[in-house]
């Protein structure tokens, strides 16, 4: 079997030009889900039973279910209620990027919450010890203590949960978003030549995470410059 390089040097351009919405699936949600992963955070660490019930139920649902039923859920099942349509979300909701967002949102917000509160688990006591020695409050020792060094013991594993958001955001085809991969299978579709397609697709995808891993690199050599030992 052999491939037309051609047909991949023409279609390479088009697929390219849907990586702004990629990116923009990525960054909103990246960003959306994170902030609602530290309200389940906190939730769960709260030590009050009906802060933390519901924390771990939603995490439980989204993290148990396939992000594409997700997806499909929010598309497809949300406008079916009347009480959906007549809200102040319908304008969000009645809109495919809007609901991709959304379900994107809430499922790397699952996610990344057990990422978070492995990081909290992961801090030593004795440093927290150290700061009720010094007279520090349960809210000072988490802002300046806690947080910290849990969002660099957290690092690596959130820098594969962005990878993953990354991927995930082609699922956002189904659902006739015009992304990266909605468009090469629209390529697919006119020229029936999926195998030259596709694979161009994922060497794309591969490049975008090799990039992805080096920036984080980054970041977590940055973070973590006081713990290295000199030579």
């Amino acid at each position: 079997m052999s491939f037309d390089l051609n047909l991949i040097a023409e279609s390479l351009p088009m697929m390219l030009m849907g990586i702004g919405i990629t990116f923009k699936l990525l960054i909103i949600s990246g960003f959306l889900g994170l902030t609602l992963a530290i309200f389940l955070l906190l939730m769960r660490i709260s030590g009050r039973w009906y802060l933390s019930f519901p924390a771990q139920v939603y995490i439980y649902v989204f993290r148990g279910t396939p992000i594409l039923v997700q997806i499909f859920i929010i598309y497809y099942g949300l406008p079916q209620f009347e009480t959906v349509r007549d809200s102040i979300f319908w304008p969000i909701l009645r809109e495919p990027m809007g609901c991709a967002i959304l379900a994107l949102t809430l499922n790397t917000g699952a996610y990344v919450s057990e990422i978070l509160r492995g990081g909290v688990l992961g801090v030593s006591k004795g440093i927290l010890e150290a700061g009720s020695a010094l007279g520090m409050s349960v809210r000072q020792k988490f802002i300046y203590l806690t947080a910290p060094i849990a969002a660099r013991l957290a690092l690596p594993a959130y820098s594969n949960d962005v990878i993953s958001l990354l991927k995930s955001t082609a699922l956002a085809s189904t659902i006739t978003i015009a992304d990266m991969t909605g468009i090469a299978r629209t390529i697919v579709a006119d020229t029936y030549a999926p195998y030259e397609i596709f694979i161009s697709l994922a060497i794309v995808y591969m490049i975008f995470t090799f990039g992805i891993q080096k920036l984080f690199g980054v970041i977590e050599r940055y973070l973590g410059r006081y713990t290295q030992r000199e030579g």
